[in-house]
């Protein structure tokens, strides 16, 4: 190659390199509003379909339109106004706990002097462990709630970017598949393997586990146990555990209504929760579940605290997706790239 050439090439890529970096810098500001909104439409892409086929002539930009207005109603503002009433409760039971209004040591401490006979330095400090949990999750829920400009911003921005992606998620996704070295056809795969991947994990493990907190929480308000939205949202947690489930929170709940004599609370949260709570486990969950999700609960459950660290309360939805997606370019590198190379090693040694 002549050296001119290479001068051409290294001055194309560094221009190349720079310019990327140039365009990192200027939408990182916007990367969670982004990867909001391309999530949103990989789950909701089947929605948009509906729409599309309803409205006149099959119009692309109206059923953009009404896509993003029922995302907006059905999914965003119901996910801000619960998260704004769990970050409330989460701030409010952090206070009670700093200022020492509420206290759960009392209740703890025979047991803990029992344990003690056997071992004299064991000690159940129940308030603090919970002022520290309560305070992470102050942190984590609350940082997005910060500062009400800058969140309206960020969800104006996924909104907006909702809308073009649902407009011409088509036409990006063609730009991609055309800078890809793989032929078409195996991108084209390859993106409708990440699609129905992100999809079920979405509105599989993810959205059961919402649904069962949403069912605790009520079943909390209709039986008189307080702070039902704060319990509800551990409850989703837990629902991500398996084994454990919801009744990592529904579980001390009946034990302590049949402790203060509750009785009639305490046997209907029981049938609450055996019946509607299990209702959606044992029905709806391996309807939803098995649709092609095979992301383990373990991995799901850390990438919904990761991502609620990262992210604010959207991360209980991207945490997942973003864990997927790398999941999925591994199974794709190991598909594409070892198998690949392993058969040409296999047709070598054959020839």
């Amino acid at each position: 190659m002549q050296l001119s050439r290479v001068i051409q090439y290294v001055f194309f890529f560094g221009l190349l390199l720079l310019a990327g970096y140039m365009v990192l810098l200027i939408m990182k500001p916007f990367v969670t509003a982004l990867a909001l909104a391309l999530t949103i439409v990989i789950i909701c892409h089947p929605l948009y379909v509906q729409v599309k086929k309803r409205v006149p002539k099959q119009n692309k930009s109206v059923a953009a339109l009404l896509s993003t207005i029922l995302v907006l109603l059905l999914i965003i503002a119901p996910v801000v106004f619960v998260s704004s009433l769990v970050v409330r409760e989460v701030v409010t039971f952090y206070q009670d706990l700093d200022a020492g209004t509420l206290s759960l040591q009392s209740g703890v401490t025979v047991i803990e002097s029992r344990i003690q006979v056997f071992a004299p330095s064991f000690r159940i400090d129940v308030n603090e462990q919970i002022k520290q949990t309560a305070e992470w999750l102050t942190g984590s829920l609350g940082a997005i709630f910060k500062g009400t400009i800058s969140t309206i911003f960020v969800f104006f921005i996924a909104l907006i970017g909702s809308f073009y992606f649902f407009r011409d998620g088509k036409e990006f996704l063609q730009v991609l598949i055309k800078a890809s070295p793989l032929p078409d056809r195996e991108d084209t795969a390859i993106f409708d393997r990440l699609a129905k991947a992100v999809r079920a994990v979405a509105t599989g493990t993810v959205l059961v586990a919402l649904i069962q907190g949403s069912m605790v929480a009520i079943g909390f308000a209709i039986f008189g146990i307080d702070r039902g939205i704060l319990w509800g949202s551990l409850a989703s947690l837990g629902a991500l555990m398996p084994g454990i489930g919801t009744t990592v929170v529904t579980a001390p709940a009946i034990i302590y209504l049949f402790y203060v004599g509750e009785l009639f609370n305490a046997v209907g949260l029981l049938i609450w929760s055996m019946l509607i709570v299990g209702l959606v486990d044992n029905l709806i969950g391996p309807y939803l579940i098995g649709r092609g999700n095979n992301l383990h609960p373990f991995i799901v459950l850390i990438s919904v605290l990761g991502g609620i660290t990262l992210f604010g309360p959207i991360g209980f939805i991207l945490g997942p997706v973003v864990v997927t997606f790398f999941l999925v370019l591994l199974e794709i590198y190991h598909q594409y790239v070892v198998e690949d190379k392993s058969m040409k090693e296999s047709l070598k040694t054959d020839i």
